[in-house]
């Protein structure tokens, strides 16, 4: 029932006084200019472990980000409690523009994408070469994504007392990718450690690989004052790893400056996201052949002008062979 007729004056309407006597509602948001800067470690369950100058401080993301989520490595701005002390809870009011964001599907036909890590500038494929056997499938998907980020790749392969890493770096020789090979053995006693700390100086890392590999047991080297739990082992039957690690970890390199991201074991690495223009620019020698290709061409098609590049004597064939490798692992599966 209509309570005042259709032309009322605004003077006769009665209004509700406000019970909890608390501001009205509005859309101007507080600006925050004095909020703290700090990096993103882990996320759980809606809380957020940041650091904040030496702090370790919780947070939760403020109401006013909307569905926009922090993940680990984001630079953000902090308000609230920054003390660090227990029980203490600040809120992420801004989160700064990320440099890079490396990304994956749970499959290629999966159109929800998944922040793995923000700001990172490597991406480290762990691979064992035995106990698990090798999954070129998955490294192939792990380095079109780190090409797809802008992140440059290392590959990491450990337990080369149970196998030859020969036959595998031979397969990825023509991509000019830096690797260092370890022993369960220089694992423990640290000298694996300290060779790969060489090539993460400086850097922010992240870690990828297939469960059971040693990715966290090697992480544990690089930061011993921070051990995950490695308790994880190798089906007999499957061939694969149990996870050890459940969440993404940034941890401060010990021993030089840099980061590590320790991630959770992969056992697909989707690739719905990637557009094939961005992974040629991870072949400089081949990206000035495809200025005569179609429009939107997939690099792999009988009109490509990367062909012609190539027997003019522009580049080595091998090398675009391991393009259009790369490249079509979106077709193929990781076990093929």
């Amino acid at each position: 029932m209509r309570r005042y007729g259709k032309h009322t004056d605004e003077d006769d309407i009665r209004s509700r006084p406000n019970r909890k006597g608390n501001r009205p509602r509005t859309h101007i948001r507080p600006k925050h200019e004095d909020a703290a800067e700090g990096m993103v470690l882990t996320v759980d369950r809606g809380r957020l472990t940041c650091l904040v100058e030496d702090r370790i401080v919780m947070a939760m993301k403020a109401r006013e980000l909307g569905r926009k989520a922090a993940v680990v490595g984001d630079r953000v701005a902090l308000v609230g409690d920054l003390s660090g002390q227990k029980d203490t809870l600040a809120r992420i009011v801004r989160i700064g523009e990320r440099a890079s964001v490396l990304r994956r599907t749970a499959d290629d036909d999966d159109p929800f994408e998944r922040v793995v890590v923000a700001n990172a500038d490597q991406l480290a494929v762990v691979t064992a070469l035995a106990d698990p056997e090798p999954r070129p499938r998955l490294i192939d998907r792990c380095l079109v994504a780190a090409y797809d980020a802008g992140l440059e790749p290392l590959l990491v392969l450990t337990k080369s007392d149970l196998a030859s890493p020969d036959k595998l770096l031979e397969l990825y020789g023509d991509l000019d990718i830096p690797y260092v090979v370890t022993s369960r053995q220089e694992l423990e006693n640290g000298d694996a450690a300290d060779r790969v700390r060489s090539f993460l100086d400086g850097r922010i890392t992240a870690f990828v690989g297939h469960s059971g590999v040693g990715k966290t047991t090697l992480v544990n080297a690089l930061v011993p004052e921070e051990r995950r739990r490695t308790t994880g082992h190798v089906n007999a039957v499957t061939g694969r790893g149990r996870h050890t690690t459940t969440s993404a970890l940034a941890l401060p390199l010990t021993g030089a400056r840099g980061w590590v991201v320790d991630t959770p074991g992969v056992r697909s690495f989707g690739l719905a996201h990637i557009d094939p223009s961005r992974v040629i620019l991870a072949f400089p020698d081949l990206e000035p052949g495809t200025e005569g290709c179609p429009r939107a061409c997939s690099h792999d098609e009988p009109d490509c002008a990367l062909d012609a590049w190539v027997e003019e004597g522009h580049a080595d064939p091998a090398r675009l062979y391991s393009l259009r490798r790369l490249l079509s692992t979106r077709e193929r599966k990781e076990g093929d």
